[in-house]
């Protein structure tokens, strides 16, 4: 009798853990909505390491040490880099490149703008050219820099040091346009 009782108690303990098992319902749509209230993200990476190709050939790479997807924004779906970003963009075919790196990133989905934020530092390695401020916005789909923060601009072939308020330009540092400009200037006579 023993036996028989213990079988009845283990059946019903199974039934039980079988019914709990399929009676949740929520959808993957419910399970966001969850995560954005309490402002959760949907994902987390450690350490991630991704990088991006287009047509087979590798276009640029991203290193951080935390990101955190907010993709279950309904208007407003974004990435968090809160430890620091790392992105290595490549042209023509990997000989150019250039490196942006930040203590904070953002980046927004819907628009392609990213924010990024502390000690940030573009380098453009075949023009030998160098961006440091502590602000950056950047526009993915125009391949466009802005800030209106201090910044410095070093360019090592022209051998200038640019320094000033504000700065806009191109992805690879080329057609930029400054505020509130101070510097040392290497100007040939022949260019006055």
């Amino acid at each position: 009798m023993k036996i028989n009782s213990y079988i009845l108690i283990k059946n019903i303990v199974i039934a039980l853990a079988i019914t709990m098992f399929f009676s949740c319902k929520n959808s993957t749509k419910q399970v966001r909505d969850f995560l954005a209230e309490k402002n959760l993200p949907i994902a987390v990476a450690k350490d991630a390491f991704h990088v991006y190709k287009d047509s087979g050939q590798i276009t640029s790479k991203l290193i951080t040490p935390l990101m955190r997807d907010f993709r279950n924004r309904e208007d407003h779906p974004y990435n968090e880099f809160p430890k620091g970003i790392e992105i290595i963009n490549f042209e023509n075919k990997g000989k150019d490149s250039i490196t942006i790196t930040g203590d904070y990133a953002i980046s927004y989905t819907k628009t392609s703008i990213s924010e990024i934020r502390g000690n940030v530092v573009v380098i453009n390695h075949t023009e030998a050219s160098k961006l440091e401020t502590d602000q950056l916005f950047w526009d993915q789909k125009t391949k466009y820099f802005f800030s209106e923060k201090r910044f410095t601009l070093i360019r090592m072939k022209e051998r200038d040091t640019t320094r000033g308020f504000g700065f806009e330009s191109r992805e690879n540092l080329s057609k930029w346009v400054s505020k509130n400009v101070t510097g040392e200037f290497n100007i040939k006579e022949n260019e006055l």
